[in-house]
């Protein structure tokens, strides 16, 4: 009774001090979070390198696989010849004496087997698949993409996804509301902690925005896959921010006031009048990053996204007054000038002249350009690199042309390379990207290429940021025993690239001798699903006729626009039966995607249920998640 007669105010204070402590293991969780997974990243690197050595060092040992000819380097041609007719259509290829089909037309069914069929095919083609493991439940669980939710329309990600972006926000939760006993005395803990918890999580949040970080070193996850958490944590601090002004005019109105303090007079303190400013910063900036508002307005997203950042950092650290809490707002500003002004402006950025061109479809732009390749330095390996070094299958760049208008100087939009991926010993190499046309940016630069046209002229100077792309796909196809590749329309410009990646995997380091070619024979699938006829004028048919060529099976169903959409469904589960009756379901499939959302969402769940009925599937899809 005595401590508490003579102060109080104590236990307010200990809770007060507790809030300060305890806020810094926040930052220890998320290190734990971040370790874990760089442990289980770099290990199954180790894993993966070392079974890729042995099987290298199996094939050494094997020396008649060194006494035929030529031939066996050669990828085996177990294909279905699709190839362009004179009308534009794909045409299934059939000998001299056969008559013509065409694959598609009308929605004609898939042909059951995709392989041709020798004498060591099985007779029937069934599925002899094991009853699914609780594993296979699992797995096909997280792989499966629920509807969108009702009235908003808003797209959910995968369920494995979800509970990843939930566990996020129960950390935060958690964090929020520990040990706060809800009373109107502890009303300005409640306030202190959402504030902290909320300054607490800006760097974080800024180093999943930045598009150059270290977390793709230490994890393999790039900006894009933990963009949808950015955003969810984003959310999380809008909540946060509205629990602490909230709370303040709690404090205010049960406490200050009847100490005489006026709410005119509350709302007047300067730490208080930067603390609107930050929160109003930071609510302008959720609302205008919502997707309705970004695909609608995307220039202007771009420069309110800038601006609102700016306002709010600097009414943010005026509205601190503790140096221990500036340091988060100072770290968050480091990372993103670093991100920005280092990397994106300086390291990665290339200024390119590029021809532009009007495709036979009328509403896309082809940028392509020439680069001299440069040599690659360590430090650039780390530090990184620009187009003018190097790029990857799946790769993307941001792309500024100055000339196009003021609006577009510092404007920078994403797109994917949709040439395929330069080899280790190219001097010269060749860059393309697929434009179509909605409006703004893309809308603007069609019509130059229209004008340029039109006067003989076709060059314009454009800067290249990039290149920029995840891994998991590349390493996921590549050690599959068949692969499909699915594109809708231009997501042809993400596989395209992929499906050269395939054909073309390099030499080991240490057994240079020895083609991955006759390591593994690999099955290729290529779905193009088409709006229009003219988009598949994107490809040339030679180019078509030479992966045809390499072992490569190419479907492309009749345009939507004119039959609807294909079975899709069907196609995928109709490629996926007859390998596995061929060759066995031990044997792996992998499926990547790029498409529209109810596209990819299509293509995720039929690999889900797949799983679940015991097949060895996987999928990836690659898509932009701002």
């Amino acid at each position: 009774m005595g401590a508490a007669a003579v102060n109080p105010f104590r236990g307010l204070i200990d809770h007060l001090l507790f809030n300060r402590s305890f806020i810094l293991t926040y930052h220890l969780a998320i290190f734990a979070v971040v370790l874990t997974l760089a442990v289980l990243h770099w290990a199954e690197k180790a894993v993966r390198w070392r079974r890729q050595r042995i099987t290298r060092l199996r094939v050494l040992k094997t020396d008649e696989l060194y006494d035929g000819d030529a031939e066996t380097d050669k990828p085996k041609l177990s294909v279905l010849d699709f190839r362009l007719d004179s009308t534009g259509t794909r045409a299934l290829g059939e000998s001299s004496s056969s008559g013509g089909s065409t694959l598609g037309r009308g929605h004609s069914p898939l042909p059951e087997v995709l392989d041709p069929i020798d004498e060591n095919s099985p007779l029937l083609h069934q599925r002899h698949l094991p009853s699914p493991w609780l594993t296979s439940r699992i797995k096909a669980f997280l792989m499966y993409q629920p509807r969108n939710i009702p009235l908003i329309n808003k797209t959910l990600p995968s369920n494995g996804t979800t509970i990843i972006v939930l566990a996020m926000v129960s950390l935060n939760i958690f964090y929020t509301f520990y040990r706060i006993v809800f009373t109107v005395p502890e009303l300005a803990v409640l306030a202190e902690r959402s504030g902290l918890a909320f300054i607490a999580n800006l760097p974080l949040l800024y180093l999943l925005a930045a598009k150059n970080q270290p977390l793709k070193i230490l994890t393999g996850c790039s900006y894009e896959s933990l963009n949808i958490i950015h955003r969810r944590l984003g959310e999380v601090l809008c909540l946060q921010a509205l629990l602490h002004a909230y709370t303040m005019l709690a404090v205010w109105y049960t406490a200050l006031r009847e100490l005489g303090v006026s709410l005119s007079h509350f709302l007047s303190i300067s730490t208080v009048l930067y603390g609107i400013g930050a929160f109003l910063c930071y609510e302008l900036l959720y609302l205008t990053s919502l997707r309705s508002f970004r695909q609608r307005f995307y220039e202007v997203f771009l420069g309110l996204h800038i601006f609102f950042q700016a306002g709010a950092l600097g009414f943010l650290y005026l509205h601190q007054l503790a140096f221990r809490n500036r340091i988060y707002i100072l770290l968050a500003l480091a990372i993103f000038l670093i991100d920005r002004l280092i990397y994106r402006l300086g390291l990665k950025s290339a200024t390119i002249t590029a021809d532009i061109a009007v495709m036979k479809d009328g509403e896309t732009t082809s940028v392509s350009m020439t680069i001299s390749r440069h040599t690659r330095r360590i430090w650039r390996a780390i530090f990184g690199q620009s187009v003018r070094h190097s790029w990857s299958a799946t790769d993307h760049v941001f792309i500024t042309i100055p000339s196009l208008g003021r609006k577009h100087i510092l404007q920078a939009h994403p797109f994917t390379i949709a040439s395929p991926a330069p080899e280790a010993n190219d001097e010269e190499m060749y860059l393309r990207l697929l434009i179509r046309s909605v409006d703004g940016f893309s809308r603007d630069l069609l019509n130059q290429a229209k004008h340029m046209s039109s006067h003989a002229r076709q060059a314009l100077t454009v800067r290249l940021d990039g290149p920029y792309g995840s891994y998991f796909a590349l390493t996921m196809i590549a050690e599959s025993d068949h692969a499909i590749l699915v594109a809708g329309g231009s997501g042809i410009a993400v596989l395209w690239p992929l499906v050269h990646y395939l054909l073309t995997l390099g030499r080991s380091t240490d057994t240079e001798i020895i083609p991955i070619s006759l390591l593994k024979r690999q099955n290729i699938v290529l779905i193009w699903i088409v709006h229009k006829l003219a988009h598949t004028t994107w490809l040339s048919v030679a180019e078509i006729e030479e992966i045809e060529r390499l072992g490569v099976q190419v479907i492309v169903p009749d345009a939507t626009e004119d039959h609807g959409r294909p079975d899709l469904k069907g196609i995928i589960r109709n490629a996926v039966v007859t390998f596995e009756a061929k060759k066995g379901n031990r044997k792996s499939t992998r499926v990547v995607v790029s498409g529209p959302d109810s596209m990819n969402r299509l293509v995720r769940n039929t690999c889900s249920s797949l799983v679940g009925e015991g097949s060895n599937v996987d999928v990836a899809v690659e898509k932009y998640g701002w």
